[in-house]
Formats: C-alpha cells, structure tokens, sequence
C-alpha cells in the first residue's frame, strides 16, 4: 500500500507569528494582496493585527469581507471577482476555515478558470495548476484549513456541502499566531476546538491512517484535553490559546491526508441545510457516533483514552473505549456543547432528510463501521 503525505512548504507558529508575513512576500516575489475575511474580525479588530503588519511594511491590499460562516458558491464566486479587479497576486486569508476556504477556492478558480461553476470543484477536481498564492492566518483553533488539502464549499441550490481534496489548494504559508485568537468568544473556543478534537479522533480510527498519521493525531488528542477547557475558561491565558493552535494543526497534518468519517459525514448536512455552526454539529455528535464506532476500533480507543489521561493499568479494551467516550463526552458539557439537536431547532421530521444527505456525503466512507441509512438515521434519532 502506498501512503501519501501533503504539507505546507512553509509554516510558522507562536504568539506574534505575523510578523513574518513581509520577508514572506519579498521571498516569493508577490506584490499586492486580497485581504480575504469576514466583517466580524474588521469590527473585533483582529484583522487589524494583520493590516498593520502590511501598512508598516508597504505592500498595498485589498479586503474582500463577503464570507458567511458557512460559504456558498456565490460567496466564492463573488470572491473570484474581487480578486480579478484588485490586480492583486495573492490572497491572504484571515479567520475560521469560513474565510480559509473561501480564500482556497478563490485562489483555485483564478488559475483553474474551467471550474469557475464551483460546483465542479466538488470531490478530487482534475485541476492542473496550483492555486494562487495564498498565505493563510487562522482565528481560531479548529479547522486547521491553513495545513489541509481539502476545502468546504456549501451549494445553496442543492442544499448540500461539497467536500473539495485538491493537493494544489493547500495554502503556500501557513502562519499560526496564537495572538489572533485572544478575543475568541468562548463559544467559538469550545466549538472549534472541539471541532479539532473530531478531526484528531476520526483522523486516529478512519480506514485510512497508518503509522504516521496516528502519531500526529494522538499527540493532538492529548494537547486539547490538556489546553481546550482553560483556553475556553482563560481566553488570554498564552500558553492555552497557543497550545491550542499547535494541537488542531498537528491533527489537520493527519487527517488531511488519511480522511475523516460518520461524524464529519452527519455534520455536512447540518450545516448546509440549517446552517448550523460545523464545530457545534461536530461536537454534539462525537460522543455517540464513537460509542457506535468503538467495535471496530478499540485498539485505538485505548490510545484516545490513554491520550485523555482516563486509562488505568488493567482495564479492558472495552473499559478503556468507554472511558475515552466518557471523558469526550464530559469535556464537551464542561465548555458548554449543546447535547441535543432539538436544542438546535432540528425536529424529527428533519431526520430522513439529513440521514439521506449524511449517506451521500464524501466523509462517510472512511468511518471504520460499515453504516447504513438505518444506522445513520438512528444516531440522529438518538442525538435529538
């Protein structure tokens, strides 16, 4: 079997990493950029953070703040135009995997021009060229869009997420500057990271890992249950936030190469019919798809557990696997996961629907347990 591995060319880490971003520019020879973020980290001032590091260095640029929480096509599309009229040669992106992967679309339609629909860039697009250069500054501590190859665009027509693996879309810098993540609010804290922690366990148990891939992702594991809750409860606390940041990158390393699962396959329709936040729609499932996945997995459920320091000399397998689900489980209440989609608006009339879309969705087939429609719509039935 042969075992593929995508990384940044380049990336940087530490509280005040954006001060890199200059002698980055002079290196790859850029000149104007498209500033690519959303309205709410202009109002909080975090952008800012960045503005001032290009105004003191002279490199002129452009903001396009268009992006939704959950971007569409005609988000992308409208970006693909700002980006045409700036005059600008590379995208900066500025926030959540929102603005990230807007800025990875954007950069992929402007050399690719014959998937200027969006729509076919869904899947493994036959692209041939690389993105435009695209150097990417992440909020939060979640989606690690800024190391991944994979990229999420919601087609608003067909209510659906459109799950994108392009090597040619991972982003030239990646700059992970845990300073721009101090005002998160503590829902959005909790959410993604718990997002990051989805990412490190479905990354661990899915059909694809290897040796290297469970290395990155068990170290992941262990840095959240370590960092996430006094990040949520100290959102200044330095060591926290950057602890953070480093751990949902370490898990995006893996998973981007080795896929995902059930989780990440039943929160894509969550999000691309009711809007729901992706961290959130994660978080609320993890605990239960885990315990319908730990028959086919228990081996690794003793690294999570052993990961989430609740493993104990002499337990079983099975000990150890509930133990893992537990912790998961408690740590989610702790920083304040919604446990129910009902608390969410959904209602049992929405269930098939979703159950249909999670089936068809591109992350379901690397969940260790072979599901059906009927296993699908029951877990739903069962986080209601």
């Amino acid at each position: 079997m042969i075992n593929r591995f995508v990384l940044n060319e380049v990336s940087y880490f530490g509280p005040g990493a954006r001060a890199v971003v200059p002698q980055e520019v002079s290196r790859l020879g850029l000149h104007k950029a498209l500033v690519v973020t959303d309205k709410s980290l202009i109002q909080f001032g975090v952008a800012e953070k960045v503005f001032e590091v290009l105004r003191s260095a002279e490199i002129p640029f452009e903001v396009f703040s268009e992006v939704k929480p959950n971007p569409t096509v005609s988000n992308v599309k409208a970006g693909v135009d700002a980006f045409a009229q700036s005059g600008a040669d590379f995208i900066i992106a500025i926030g959540g995997g929102s603005a990230m992967d807007t800025a990875k679309a954007v950069g992929i339609i402007t050399n690719n021009p014959e998937f200027a629909d969006v729509v076919s860039l869904e899947g493994c697009a036959p692209t041939k060229h690389k993105s435009v250069p695209v150097i990417a500054l992440p909020t939060t501590a979640g989606t690690a869009a800024e190391v991944t190859i994979n990229y999420v665009i919601t087609d608003e027509v067909n209510q659906k997420k459109m799950v994108c693996v392009d090597p040619n879309d991972i982003p030239a810098i990646a700059i992970v500057d845990a300073e721009l993540m101090y005002s998160l609010p503590r829902s959005l804290t909790a959410s993604t990271g718990l997002d990051a922690l989805t990412h490190a366990i479905e990354g661990l148990i899915t059909k694809g890992a290897w040796e290297m891939s469970d290395m990155f992702e068990i170290k992941a594991i262990e840095m959240i249950n370590k960092y996430l809750e006094t990040a949520v409860n100290e959102p200044t606390n330095a060591e926290a936030r950057n602890g953070m940041a480093v751990a949902q990158y370490i898990a995006g390393m893996a998973f981007s190469n080795v896929g995902l699962g059930l989780v990440h396959g039943m929160a894509h329709p969550l999000g691309a019919i009711f809007d729901i936040p992706h961290g959130v729609a994660n978080a609320l499932l993890l605990p239960t798809i885990m315990e319908y996945n730990a028959p086919a997995a228990l081996d690794k459920y003793v690294d999570i557990a052993k990961a989430m320091n609740v493993y104990t000399t002499g337990m079983s397998a099975e000990e150890a696997a509930q133990a893992a689900i537990k912790a998961v489980r408690d740590l989610a209440v702790r920083v304040g996961i919604p446990q129910h989609l009902s608390e969410l608006g959904i209602k049992a009339e929405d269930l098939p629907k979703l159950a249909e879309a999670a089936m068809a969705d591109v992350c379901t087939p690397g969940n260790p347990r072979e599901c059906s429609y009927e296993d699908t719509l029951a877990l739903y039935t069962k986080v209601l």
